[in-house]
């Protein structure tokens, strides 16, 4: 809540240092912004209660500000918070108490709050369905006036390098966005994050389809992008001629899952436009497909980057969900090549 006055100075100097605190970690930009902000909301209802010292703070207060965010309406859009927004305001909230405990203002533990998401399901894309993506990518749109058709040819090549590297590589929203071409060694199949989640580094193997899709656009069609300019960013925006954001990433996204809609067999189509999809749906859907496929839960979560096996744990419960209802059957009975599975343990025992 931007409009939000804070009039407890301590407060104030608490929501300044939980984003310094945040940004030194290595968080993106926009989790450095965001957080922030909703802990500001927190602060505000403790000042509302007459709590003006955050060593008064406990899991109780949190727990009762979060069953009053749960009933408060949203003033955008009518009705009240989407589940999104509340997942968001439970991984601040969390965040913000491991960041009391870590900087030493309050021995305070992680408040007992469910994700939202667990009462829904994890939304993840069939094989099906990605190759739907890749076909959408080959569709001739209506060609805008003074569009040439090079200029069309290199954005439908950079959508089908954008799937390339969320699915086939699985990275993370914020890591596709500063991917520069540098990042990628074509020669060893093999992509650099230089600035993962919590500033982590790692290697990510690319498979033989997806650095095909991937020279593909560096080599024949991100000149007529770039027009002459020199931009290190992998994804390039054709209007401003700079680094394309995860908004605009995910506008495209949208745009193929559309396009895909009316492409044969039909069914997949209807049943791809009645998903809620992101970049992140990418992501959770090549973790589903690689553990379908046989590929070792701790291969899978190196290859993610993920911190923990814990993180990695909940596509077990997805795969075996979507298994017994049929839903991954093409998976495991068709060739897998997208990624080389004995190339990812090897990688990362390297570094």
């Amino acid at each position: 809540m931007k409009k939000l006055i804070l009039n407890n100075a301590s407060f104030r100097y608490l929501e300044s240092s939980f984003k310094e605190w945040l940004d030194v970690l290595g968080y993106s930009p926009t989790t450095v912004y965001n957080l922030p902000n909703l802990i500001r909301e927190l602060l505000y209802y403790l000042e509302q209660k007459g709590i003006n010292a955050i060593k008064e703070l406990d899991t109780k207060d949190i727990e009762a500000y979060y069953q009053k965010l749960k009933e408060r309406a949203n003033q955008r859009r009518g009705g009240g918070l989407g589940t999104a927004h509340l997942n968001k305001h439970i991984q601040a909230l969390k965040k913000f108490t491991e960041y009391l405990r870590k900087v030493g203002r309050l021995d305070i533990p992680t408040p007992k709050l469910t994700n939202e998401e667990t009462a829904g399901r994890i939304i993840y894309l069939t094989v099906e369905e990605i190759n739907l993506l890749f076909k959408a990518t080959y569709r001739q749109p209506e060609k805008p006036p003074n569009t040439s058709q090079a200029l069309i040819e290199a954005i439908q090549s950079r959508d089908r390098a954008m799937l390339a590297i969320f699915y086939g590589c699985g990275l993370r929203r914020n890591e596709g966005v500063q991917l520069d071409v540098g990042d990628i060694d074509f020669d060893k199949s093999v992509l650099h994050v230089r600035k993962g989640k919590n500033n982590k580094e790692r290697l990510v193997p690319i498979s033989k389809t997806s650095r095909q899709y991937l020279q593909e656009y560096v080599y024949d069609h991100r000149a007529e992008l770039v027009r002459g300019s020199k931009v290190d960013a992998l994804f390039i925006s054709y209007q401003h001629i700079r680094r394309m954001q995860g908004q605009s990433l995910n506008l495209r996204l949208k745009y193929l899952q559309y396009q895909a809609g009316d492409i044969d067999p039909p069914e997949a189509g209807q049943a791809l436009n009645e998903k809620e999809i992101g970049l992140h749906t990418l992501r959770h859907s090549i973790a589903t497909h690689l553990l379908a496929a046989g590929m070792k839960l701790e291969s899978i979560s190196r290859f993610l980057g993920h911190s923990s096996l814990e993180s990695t744990q909940i596509y077990t419960h997805v795969t075996s969900e979507a298994l017994g209802e049929g839903g991954l059957s093409r998976t495991v009975n068709q060739p897998f090549n997208n990624i080389p599975r004995h190339e990812i343990g090897k990688l990362h025992e390297d570094e």
